[in-house]
């Protein structure tokens, strides 16, 4: 991906998409600790929603989140995509 191809989805997936994912990010860790998923599951979930939180302070043409957001943006929903499927695995329909 060009950097200009970069900067134009950054711009698109602030801030709105952004603040969704991060509150997304932070309700799947709480759910994941809770029902005692895999500690793997929690810990990715965790390092998403901690540098969301970091990101999301700093300006969004920042060098450390051009630096950062990309690929932050591939591992959260890689990890979000994980708890759903360990949540669909192990527990009961209506508890999740």
């Amino acid at each position: 991906m060009t950097k200009r191809k970069q900067e134009v989805e950054l711009d698109r997936e602030r801030p709105m998409d952004m603040s969704h994912l991060r509150r997304e990010t932070r309700t799947a860790l709480e759910l994941a600790v809770v029902a005692l998923a895999p500690s793997e599951l929690i810990d990715r979930l965790a390092a998403s929603a901690g540098l969301l939180e970091a990101i999301v302070e700093l300006p969004a043409d920042s060098p450390p989140v051009m630096a950062l957001l990309p690929r932050l943006m591939v591992r959260t929903k890689a990890a979000l995509a994980q708890w759903q499927q360990w949540q669909k695995d192990h527990l009961p329909k209506g508890n999740a």
